[in-house]
């Protein structure tokens, strides 16, 4: 069998730490560890953090070793807020904050889940408290651990009493599929699996903690929301008033915040959460990261994504019939993605109908030369017909070069996009009249229908797990922004979420295969090409823990610009 973990021999540790192991996969507990095959070449067990360093804001040589980790430089504001712990063999645990890091004499209870006949029968079903989920799955032999996240699940011991639990649950930012259904797993996780009676909503984004009345929530109330697409308790960009929003926290006695919304609204909820320890507050502050465009940094996906590519292919489809119904017809389909294309793209590779696609992550060009024009035209000639998918943020360079406009910010900060989709129309339109070729042309702007919908089956089961971690981890004290990493749950700091976003590599084998699959020219020149290897090799550099030989940075920083997740 394989790991992609390589150790050496150990010395025989303390009787309790037996029965670790060293596990391939992440389910189970260090009794019999469920799903579990114990490694053939390792069969003694290795003590999980037998090395570890608690780093504080001014511990800057091991906080060295997160920034290489994180491939971010963190200002001091987050270095205070970090929590570093490194082990053996480049292992290094990103960990996110406690009530006990501020608050340590607080006490603990059983959790409530241990009685519950639902889960009688399920085998470990705590998790234990060294079980992490690694950051990165494909490494080399030689490789260093590196970065892991806190696995997400329910724990033997709890920091809430349920009956003292005032939970409340807030929406901000645009619509996206599945926001109902994270609403209604919050609120029938809590009163289901921990017997929570005091849920409430805030209505309208952040400014519903000051300006509205708090809205009592049950099972009941929210039974059916699932199966309507947008959010119940409404929603709204800006209004994020930190000292407001804590007032009105700390004045109600809400001591579980479970906040939906973007990068822009987990930044919001790590201020909330700063200023809730500064205050010293008994209050979790649990972020479900929500954008439709995927662009959420370290999760696999964020929810309302798999829903978002199916909607799109009914646009696809329908550009298409428009297109080879005419001579020389055109569909032309604007998607979402303000600054990454993941919906264009995967929309793209699932319908195979699309003849080109435009994203942010890689520039084009018309005119000239190997341009979108040239392309256009020989497409035309050659099928009489072609499809366009264009990512909402995609040419906003050549746009803004076409007609000068000042830039304009909406209530979130974000830029405010010009049409990518009727400006190419008319260039498209303006380029084939000079030719004097004839060509008709369909634009279809499916956006705000691909939002506003519920959620398919797989987002709704995405959903629940999103929902349930969630709790899972507020109970048990922790302030964290949750999401699968590598296809399990974790607990992931709010500053490795907001301090960069994911974006589509065109250095990748998935952007090859779309090239592939749409027989489009790259539109790329070596310089373009060479910088976005560089961001690349910068985006993935290896964690390399404090001590680490020279020569041992060198070669694993080699061996990981060779990868590829």
């Amino acid at each position: 069998m394989a790991s992609h973990i390589i150790l050496p021999k150990e010395e025989k540790e303390p009787e309790q730490e037996a029965g670790q192991g060293v596990a391939v996969a992440d389910h189970g507990s260090p009794q019999e560890p469920r799903g579990y095959r114990h490694m053939e070449t390792a069969p003694k067990p290795l003590p999980f953090s037998a090395t570890c360093v608690r780093i504080s804001r001014d511990s800057y040589p091991n906080l060295r070793a997160l920034r290489n980790a994180s491939a971010m430089s963190l200002p001091d504001d987050d270095a205070a807020f970090a929590k570093l712990d490194e082990g053996d063999y480049g292992y290094v645990l990103d960990d996110v904050q406690h009530l006990t890091d501020y608050l340590p004499e607080l006490p603990t209870f059983p959790n409530p889940l241990q009685d519950h006949p639902a889960y009688s029968t399920v085998k470990q079903y705590f998790v234990n408290a060294d079980d992490t989920v690694p950051e990165k799955v494909v490494v080399q032999k030689d490789s260093l651990r590196g970065v892991h996240f806190r696995r997400a699940g329910p724990r033997q011991r709890v920091y809430f009493e349920p009956e003292d639990v005032k939970a409340c649950i807030v929406t901000c930012g645009g619509l996206c599929p599945g926001l109902n259904t994270v609403i209604r797993e919050l609120v029938c996780g809590l009163s289901h699996m921990y017997n929570v009676n005091d849920i409430f909503a805030i209505q309208n984004g952040y400014k519903g903690f000051y300006s509205s009345n708090y809205l009592p929530m049950t099972p009941k109330s929210v039974n059916d929301i699932h199966k309507r697409g947008g959010t119940v308790l409404g929603s709204s960009r800006g209004g994020h008033d930190t000292n407001k929003i804590v007032d009105n926290i700390q004045d109600r006695g809400i001591n579980q915040v479970y906040i939906i919304g973007g990068d822009g609204t987990q930044k919001g909820a790590y201020e909330i959460f700063k200023e809730i320890r500064r205050r010293g507050l008994k209050v979790a502050v649990a972020g479900i990261p929500k954008t439709i465009d995927n662009d959420i940094a370290v999760i696999d996906k964020s929810f309302g994504f798999d829903t978002a590519v199916e909607e799109a292919q009914r646009a696809i489809d329908a550009a298409h019939v428009e297109a080879s119904s005419a001579e020389n017809g055109i569909g032309l389909v604007k998607l979402m993605g303000r600054y990454s294309g993941f919906i264009a793209m995967y929309a793209t590779l699932a319908s195979r109908d699309v003849d080109c696609c435009l994203i942010p992550e890689s520039p084009f060009y018309l005119e000239g030369k190997g341009g979108l024009f040239e392309y256009i035209e020989r497409r035309l000639k050659e099928n009489n017909h072609m499809v366009i998918v264009v990512a909402e943020g995609a040419g906003q360079d050549l746009i803004a070069k076409s007609i000068p406009v000042a830039d304009q910010l909406d209530a979130s900060g974000n830029k405010l996009l010009l049409d990518v989709g009727l400006w190419l129309t008319h260039k498209i339109k303006d380029y084939c009249k000079s030719k004097k070729m004839e060509m008709t042309i369909k634009y279809i702007d499916p956006t705000y229908m691909i939002r506003a919908i519920p959620s398919n089956a797989s987002d709704n089961v995405y959903c629940t797990l999103l929902a349930h971690s969630a709790i899972h981890g507020a109970m048990a004290g922790y302030s964290f922004t949750v999401g699968m990493v590598n296809g399990r749950h974790a607990y992931i700091p709010f500053h490795r979420v907001t301090s960069t976003r994911n974006k589509v590599k065109i250095t990748d084998r998935m952007w090859a295969r779309l090239l592939s699959s749409t027989n489009q020219p790259s539109f790329l020149s070596e310089e373009d090409i060479d910088e976005a290897r560089e961001a690349d090799r910068l985006a993935n550099r290896p964690p390399v823990p404090a001590g680490t030989s020279e020569h041992t940075k060198k070669h694993s920083t080699s061996l990981l610009a060779n990868g590829e997740k």
